[in-house]
């Protein structure tokens, strides 16, 4: 019988195994960073759970009933308590401000021209100057093209759908007044309101000009990095200087926290030099 179940057990354990491959592969590249921080806090955390745990007592006798109360532990309300060298170990706002770092930088990215595309977002992000507003007609109203338009990619051409006719020329006159270098053509008669807007090839310059904007991109996302790094430093030197935390809790601290800061940087450096190679093969 135990021979028989060994063939269902390794079947488990292999879709087990494949299961946990897939899982990895679907979660964000930029959140991976973090998992051996991750596991390092709660490494300390067990460990403090465990160095806090009140030793065991014998069972009071008659004879020492009196000193019972005295030798009990302490109420369970305050085993959980935080204390200073926790909030010295904590790392969660520094790994916030790491990941919003990353997101922004990956945005960015996201939104450069490369081969010839543009990304709909880019397009949808355009200020569209339309009538004059107002009572007096003293100002003209600026809205954002993706509240009153569609951009539908189509290849090398961009087909922006306007939702009223009195859009076409101001959404028109936007899009040739934006840094991207297009043209947008007249509607056809089939399609009253839609916009063709080829996409003209990549140059040598625009290609620079991308990486350019990436690097830019990869030098923000390292500043935000460092800033978080210098806050969360505060916070280890005003404890060192209150000396609410033991010296060796404080190196230990500040040791995690480089850790999390080179991890962060190493991975900055890793989205933008993927993306570089893009640019520079398309």
């Amino acid at each position: 019988m135990s021979q028989a179940l060994l063939p269902r057990a390794a079947a488990r354990l292999s879709s087990s195994s494949s299961l946990l491959t897939s899982a990895r592969a679907i979660a964000a590249p930029y959140r991976q960073f973090l998992s051996h921080t991750l596991s390092s806090q709660c490494a300390y955390r067990a460990t403090r759970s465990f160095t806090s745990t009140p030793s065991v007592h014998k069972k009071a006798g008659k004879a020492n009933k009196a000193n019972a109360r005295s030798d009990s532990s302490p109420p369970v309300s305050k085993a959980g308590h935080s204390t200073a060298t926790d909030g010295a170990y904590d790392l969660s706002v520094l790994e916030s401000e790491i990941l919003k770092a990353i997101e922004q930088l990956t945005h960015k990215l996201s939104q450069l021209r490369s081969g010839g595309r543009l990304n709909p977002e880019v397009v949808e992000g355009l200020k569209v100057q339309l009538g004059i507003a107002g009572k007096e007609g003293d100002g003209k109203e600026t809205v954002r093209l993706g509240d009153i338009a569609q951009v539908v990619p189509r290849g090398r051409v961009l087909n922006v759908i306007c939702g009223e006719a009195e859009h076409i020329k101001h959404v028109s006159t936007a899009i040739a007044a934006s840094p991207h270098s297009l043209t947008p053509l007249a509607p056809e008669q089939s399609n009253p309101l839609t916009i063709q807007v080829p996409l003209p090839p990549p140059t040598g310059e625009s290609r620079r000009a991308a990486i350019d904007k990436a690097t830019q991109a990869a030098e923000q996302a390292d500043k935000w990095i460092q800033k978080a790094r210098q806050n969360h430093n505060q916070k280890l030197r005003k404890s060192q200087l209150d000396k609410t935390v033991l010296p060796d809790d404080l190196q230990k601290a500040s040791k995690r926290m480089e850790e999390v800061v080179k991890k962060g940087h190493s991975e900055v450096k890793r989205i933008v030099d993927g993306a570089k190679k893009v640019l520079e093969a398309q």
